[in-house]
This record gives structure tokens, sequence and C-alpha cells, in this order.
């Protein structure tokens, strides 16, 4: 991570945003803003980050469970959406929209949307003193879902677990072992190694040196090449989602998400620039964004951003409606 700068007016950050970001090659800058600075406990991580008990599953464990809760969530979703989202990619967007904890991280194409996430309300310290925030800009490039899905760019290869954590010889030849099995018709010898698959396609349970191994044990029912995409649980990168308009907020607001594939990590500093916003700066940036119409009630289109905007009017800078 680099430090462009600290900014300290609206003008300044726009200026910075022209003037000091990579341009070209096709690469495409993600924003996003926050209260606080991620070295100030709020690193950047996506909201299932946020529960400490996490940390102490298993990475199989943790998977399974966001899984599980996404197959509930979306078990009812017929009741309150029109359209039958066609994918868990869809269903873990309007998931995240409705609060549920996920390892999708929002962004924004925008930099004033950004802007306003980080200045809107000025966080305080631990002893009432009012804290700077930041823009972070994410320039690490990574794959877009839809260009995945229409062929654009390399396909990431669904993988399980075993790639989510340090691989050890005895993975990787186990892995070695398990392909090799599966690609070749099974030995009358049970001591060697095969692997046969259902009617459904599911992988059963495969045997390597004569044991038995039920193959989601070592994360391998998922190593399977595929020609559709992974589920966002089953990808080896960080990929960005552009998610469907569900909420006129998503579509305000140039909403995307950042799909994590370990979720647990904070992004890795290399991947992101920050710009510093100045706490002595976020009055006038406020004011400022409303009147460039990037405030509540163009950002959140409903009654909440209405209802939002008024009380900042009347209430926080005591103006005129």
């Amino acid at each position: 991570m680099s430090t462009p700068g600290e900014i300290e007016s609206f003008d300044e950050y726009l200026n910075t945003i022209h003037k000091e970001l990579p341009r070209g090659n096709g690469a495409r800058l993600y924003f996003r803003g926050q209260g606080k600075l991620a070295t100030q406990g709020f690193p950047l991580t996506p909201s299932v980050a946020r529960y400490p008990h996490q940390e102490k599953l298993s990475l199989a464990e943790r998977e399974y469970k966001e899984a599980e809760v996404l197959e509930t969530f979306s078990n009812h979703l017929l009741t309150y959406v029109q359209h039958r989202p066609q994918t868990a990619w869809e269903e873990l967007a309007i998931a995240q929209h409705h609060g549920l904890p996920s390892r999708f991280m929002d962004w924004t194409s925008n930099p004033l949307v950004a802007l306003y996430f980080a200045t809107r309300q000025t966080e305080k310290d631990k002893d009432g003193a009012p804290m700077d925030s930041a823009v972070y800009v994410l320039i690490s490039n990574p794959k877009r879902y839809a260009d995945l899905k229409r062929g654009q760019a390399a396909q990431v290869t669904p993988v399980g677990d075993l790639t989510t954590m340090a691989a050890s010889i005895a993975d990787i030849d186990l892995v070695k072992t398990y392909r090799e099995a599966r690609d070749a018709p099974p030995e009358e010898n049970e001591e060697d190694a095969y692997a046969q698959y259902g009617a459904d396609g599911d992988v059963q349970p495969i045997a390597i040196s004569g044991k038995e191994v039920v193959a989601s044990d070592v994360a391998l029912a998922t190593v399977i090449e595929r020609s559709d995409l992974p589920t966002p649980f089953k990808i080896s990168e960080n990929i960005i989602y552009d998610p469907p308009h569900v909420s006129p907020r998503i579509r305000a607001q140039d909403g995307v998400l950042l799909a994590c594939w370990q979720p647990m990590q904070p992004l890795d500093e290399k991947d992101y620039l920050e710009f510093v916003i100045k706490q002595s700066a976020h009055e006038d940036i406020r004011r400022r964004l409303d009147q460039y119409g990037v405030f509540d009630k163009q950002l959140f289109p409903d009654l909440d951003g209405i209802a939002k905007w008024l009380k900042y009017r009347a209430f926080e800078i005591n103006g005129t409606i």
C-alpha cells in the first residue's frame, strides 16, 4: 500500500484522483470509502470476517457454513423477489444487499460515491476526538465476472480449501494422485488409486494406497475442471462482480462487489492505494458533495435517503430545504 498524500479539501481530492491514479492498459479502478483507516481497526475485509468465532472454524467448515446460510436464505427468496436468481453469485449479492454477512466487499466505480461514504459521518476515537477517514483504490485489476462469463478472460479453476492454505508436499502429491486416478479407469487392484463418479456427476469416495478417502475430507471434490464458472465459495482469486440491480441503491451508487477468495484475510496492501481524508475537511466535502448531487437522497433513492437528506439539511447544518 502507498499513500499518495493527505487530502485536505474537495478540490484536492479531485485533482489527486485525476493525477495520481494509474491509467491505461484497460484497467478499471474501484473505490471504497471508510470512516476509519484500515490501520485504525477497520481492515479491508468483507463482512463475514467481522465475527471472531469464524477464525476457530477450519476452512472447510467456514465454507460449508457460508453455503448453508446462503441456501437457507435462497429458500425464502421467492416469497420476496419477482425474479429468481440464476446463480449463487446473484443470490449472494441479494443477501449482501439485505445485510447478510458474506465474502463480498462493497466497492464503487465512482470516486465521489466513495468520498461520500468516507466523510458522511465523522467517526470519533475513544477520547471523543474526530478521526481522519480514507478512500481506498483497488489497483490489483482483478478479473471481472462479466468477462469470465463472456469468455473474455482466462477462466478461474474451481478449487477447494486445499489452495486456501499452505499446501504441504503430501497435499500436492494427493491432488496429483487424485487427478491421475480420476482420469484413468479404475484398477482391479484395490491398492491402486481410483475415483468414480455417480450418475449425477458427484465424486464418490476414492481409495489411495488402499485407504478409502472421502474427497471432501481433503477438499478434492471441487478440484474438477469445469467449463462453467465456480461459485463464490470455490474461486481461487479475488473477482469483481457487477451485481444485478436488485435495488435502486446499487444503481445509484455504481456499486460493485469484490468476491474475496480468502475472506478472513485483509486485502493485501499491494492491491490498493490509500487516500487519507483529513477530518478537518469533512464538513466542507459534505457540502460540496451535496451541491454535486452525490448525497443522501441521490445515493439512497428511497424514504430512508430522503429522511437522511432532510436530517442533514435541516438539523446537521441548520440550512435551507
